[in-house]
Formats: structure tokens, C-alpha cells, sequence
């Protein structure tokens, strides 16, 4: 079967290989349209005297840059023909990117940034709201499609036909990365909770979600370095040049499958755990506030009472 990888010439893999930089156009131009609207959007907020935190947009910057190092790099090449590869270019682009991208708040940040609409009209602002209260929106970040999803994207993909057939050519492989980043997105969108959405459930609710789909997860991990053969055609023959065995490469992927599993998910929990605590802070400081005016008009009160008395 030809996957259009093969008698692709490439020497063993190196992370110094691995990570020389090749200018894929797609994912660059994704890359550097994303950086620029982002950072147009904080000089904006700036300028304007707005304070934009530099927390948010370290997070969306490292979040692009770690799409565009596993995209356009030679990590790209390696991962048409390698396993493990291609598994390293898949975790990041769908745990650990739509992360550190959400946690940059880049809706919040459109939201408080782009202009409103001068006239009657529709203005950028006007369809971005049009669109967060959409019931295409409502739709697609809902855990009853998200988890679904997630879990399918590894084994309806994989280990169907589909894989091979999106693997025979570039577009195919970067359509899928595609797929792998927006589904991230839309899955960690309402678990992270930090930009406003159509589904705003509770902390035990996010960690419930975050947790349904992390045992499909480890369990896919667990199946590819479990197996005795290998599992996905593509990868059944690396270039001998690469002195790799497909099933030692195949191991590789399972054991870094798995690890994408229990890494981010720790780090989002931690995330949450924090938020919680701190929405917990805010919460006691309004009731503590809200006591305290009430005692205070409880004493004025009184103090009238007192002087009522005095003047009969």
C-alpha cells in the first residue's frame, strides 16, 4: 500500500533532527496569524489604558509556539514515517496547545479588544457574541459531544481505515492535526472555565468531564505497547535508514499516549483546584463585605432607636 511516504530518505532520528525548522506553510501561516491577532488585540487594550494580564499572553504564545514546533519542524517529516513521531506531533497539538491557548483567554481578549458595531449592523464584536450564544456553539462544547469525540479521535481513527487513508498524503496528515487541535479545544474549553462559553458548569462538574475521557486514554496508550504486532499499517515498515522496528517504534507511541494522559490532565486539575480555591476567596470576601454593611446598618438602626428614646 502506498502511504506517500514511501522511499522517504531520512536519516536516524535525532531531537536535533527532529527540530530543525522546515516552514511548513499551513501551520505557519496559522502560527503567525494567531500570534499577530493576539497581540494586536493587547496593544490595543494598552493603548487604550486597559491592562491586558502578561500571565494570559505568555500562556497563548508558548501555546502557539508549541503547535508550530511539532508542525513545523522536522518533526513533521518524522511523523509521516515514525510512530512515535506522529504520536509526540498528536499530544501536543490535542492536550497540551489547546491549554496553554485557553489559558490565554483569547475570547475574553476579542471580546474586550475588537470595536462595536458604529450603526445597525453587524461588526466583528456582534458576530463573535452572535456566535458564543449560537446552537452550533452550545452543540459542540457540550460533554455529551466532547467526550465522544475525544475518546473517538484515538480509536475510530486509528484503528480504522480512515488513519491510512489521511495518511497517505501531507494534506491528509495535516488535516488531522487539524481535527486533533480543535478537538482539544472544544474539549478543555468549558473545563478551564477562564473564557466565557455556553456551558459555564460548576468545578466538580469540570473535573468530572476532565476525568471521563483520561481511561480511554491510558487505555490506548496501554494497547499500543501491550501489542504483539503492529497495530496501524502506516507505520508497519519504517525506512530501514531510521533503525527502528515498527513494533519497538509502536511501544514508544503507546508509552507516550499514555503519559499525554496523566501529565496535562494533573496540570489542568491543579489549574481548577486553584480557581476554585480562588473563587472560594472572592465569595467570602463579598459575604464578609455584605456582613459588614449589615452590621452596620443594623448599629445605625439601633443608634436611632437610642436617640427616639431620648427625645421622647
Amino acid at each position: 500500500m502506498d502511504h506517500g511516504h514511501d522511499g522517504m530518505d531520512l536519516p536516524p532520528f535525532t531531537l536535533g533532527r527532529g527540530l530543525e525548522f522546515t516552514g511548513e506553510p499551513f501551520f505557519l501561516t496559522g502560527c503567525l496569524l494567531a500570534l499577530g491577532l493576539y497581540l494586536w488585540g493587547v496593544v490595543r487594550l494598552r493603548r487604550r489604558g486597559d491592562e491586558w494580564p502578561w500571565g494570559r499572553t505568555c500562556g497563548f504564545v508558548v501555546g502557539v509556539l508549541t503547535v508550530a514546533l511539532v508542525m513545523c519542524t522536522g518533526l513533521g517529516d518524522y511523523g509521516m514515517v515514525l510512530f512515535s513521531v506522529h504520536m509526540v506531533q498528536h499530544m501536543v497539538v490535542s492536550m497540551l496547545s489547546p491549554i496553554l491557548l485557553l489559558l490565554g483567554a483569547p475570547v475574553t481578549l476579542a471580546l474586550r479588544a475588537l470595536p462595536a458595531s458604529a450603526g445597525s449592523g453587524r461588526g466583528p464584536r456582534e458576530l463573535l457574541v452572535a456566535l458564543l450564544h449560537s446552537r452550533y456553539l452550545r452543540v459542540v462544547t457540550h460533554p455529551a459531544f466532547t467526550i465522544p469525540l475525544f475518546i473517538a479521535s484515538l480509536y475510530a481513527l486509528y484503528f480504522t481505515p480512515l488513519f491510512d487513508t489521511l495518511m497517505r498524503t501531507q494534506p491528509g496528515h495535516l488535516a488531522m492535526m487539524v481535527h486533533f487541535l480543535a478537538v482539544g479545544l472544544v474539549f478543555f474549553w468549558p473545563i478551564m472555565g477562564v473564557d466565557p462559553g455556553p456551558h459555564r458548569p460548576g468545578y466538580v462538574m469540570r473535573m468530572l468531564e476532565l476525568f471521563a475521557g483520561m481511561p480511554f486514554h491510558a487505555f490506548f496508550g496501554i494497547a499500543l505497547m501491550m501489542g504483539t504486532e503492529p497495530m496501524v499499517s502506516t507505520f508497519a515498515h519504517p525506512p530501514a535508514s531510521l533503525g527502528v522496528s515498527a513494533l519497538e517504534d509502536q511501544q514508544a507511541a503507546g508509552g507516550i499516549a499514555w503519559a499525554f494522559s496523566e501529565i496535562p490532565s494533573l496540570f489542568v486539575l491543579l489549574a481548577l483546584l486553584f480557581q476554585w480555591y480562588m473563587s472560594e476567596q472572592r465569595q467570602a470576601r463579598r459575604a464578609d463585605r455584605a456582613a459588614d454593611r449589615d452590621g452596620d446598618a443594623e448599629l445605625a438602626a439601633y443608634n436611632a432607636y437610642l436617640a427616639s428614646l431620648r427625645t421622647r
